[in-house]
Parts: C-alpha cells; structure tokens; sequence
C-alpha cells in the first residue's frame, strides 16, 4: 500500500457532507468513519449492523434507489456459555465466544502474554468439542507463526495506512503518521 495512495489530482476538492443527497458512487468515493456512515444510516432508515463493509454496501444501495443487500446471518447464539469454574478437560461448548472466563483460565494456564489472537479467536469459534488443554497446546504450536507480521483486514483502514506509513517513513513520528492519515482521508479514494 502506497501511502500516497488515493491524494485528489485536484487538491482543492474537498469531502461532501454525508448526507442523502449523496449517490452511492460518491458515498464510495471517500473515506468515512463508521460513526459517520451510521448516523446517515439512522436518517435513512438503513439497519446498521454488520460492519463498516456491509454498512456502506447498504447505505450506497439506499442512496441509488436499489434495493437492500440481503442482511448478514446471524451467528446463532451459544446454547450454553461456560462459567467458571473451567479447567483443562472443560469442553468448549458451540458457539463459544472468547469470554473473560476463558482469558482468566488462559492467563493461569500460559502466563500473562496470553491474549486473543486471530489463531485462538479462530480456534474457540471453529473447535466446539475440543478441549480447553488442546486450546492451550494450540496457542503454544501457533507462537512461531503468530510472531510474523500478519495481514491487517481491510476494515482496519487506519491500520493498514499506518503500516504502510512507517514502512515508507521509518524515521517518522507518531505526529506526522497522523498528518499524513488526516490527509489521506480526506481525499477521494
């Protein structure tokens, strides 16, 4: 990603106000927060979950007179949901979030550098019927993996650009990281 990525040809052009006026294309055109995008959804009577993805697909498709994306399913809810007391041979149930009763098992089991990372929150949610120990043998297999840089999903746009900023500019400051995010984002994409 280029951190110059998305300056206007044109640097008097400068962000529209939200607001549905808009057509889906110029919604696209700018960056905008997700606090922004659901404030116009609430005036357009747009529902607002999903993610920031999701959302401004449904926001350009209101504002176009199109009809709505089908809504996201939703995750069904856990029948049950451990409680502590949990131990080693405690089975995670269907639908297991990543839960305060599972980080305080985990921090006593591996120590305090646990935290949940992409490997253990896909682990939790993809392994009903496996055991909190085999949990802990998999945070401990995925250590050599989960120390390399991984790749920032797109929803993450702040991220990403800082990424790629200090890669470009590794002297850098945090001050100038933020300028040159304030610039970007209020340039057309």
């Amino acid at each position: 990603m280029n951190s110059n990525a998305g300056v206007p040809a044109d640097p008097s052009e400068a962000r529209p106000p939200l607001t549905p006026a808009l057509t889906g294309d110029e919604l696209a055109r700018w960056y905008w927060t997700l606090a922004e995008l659901n404030a116009l959804a609430r005036r357009l009577d747009v529902p607002r979950g999903g993610g920031k993805a999701v959302l401004t697909e449904r926001l350009r498709a209101a504002l176009d007179g199109r009809p709505l994306p089908a809504a996201p399913a939703r995750r069904p809810a856990a029948a049950r949901r451990l409680s502590a007391p949990v131990d080693g041979a405690t089975v995670i149930p269907e639908g297991q979030r990543c839960s305060q009763v599972l980080r305080e098992f985990f921090r006593r089991e591996i120590g305090p550098a646990f935290h949940f990372d992409g490997y253990m929150r896909a682990y939790v949610a993809q392994n009903a019927g496996r055991t909190l120990a085999e949990a802990v043998a998999h945070w401990h297999a995925t250590r050599a993996a989960a120390a390399e840089p991984q790749e920032i999903g797109a929803q993450f746009e702040f991220n990403r650009f800082l990424r790629a900023w200090h890669a470009d500019h590794p002297a850098g400051t945090r001050d100038e990281a933020l300028t040159a995010w304030r610039t970007q984002r209020s340039a057309p994409r």
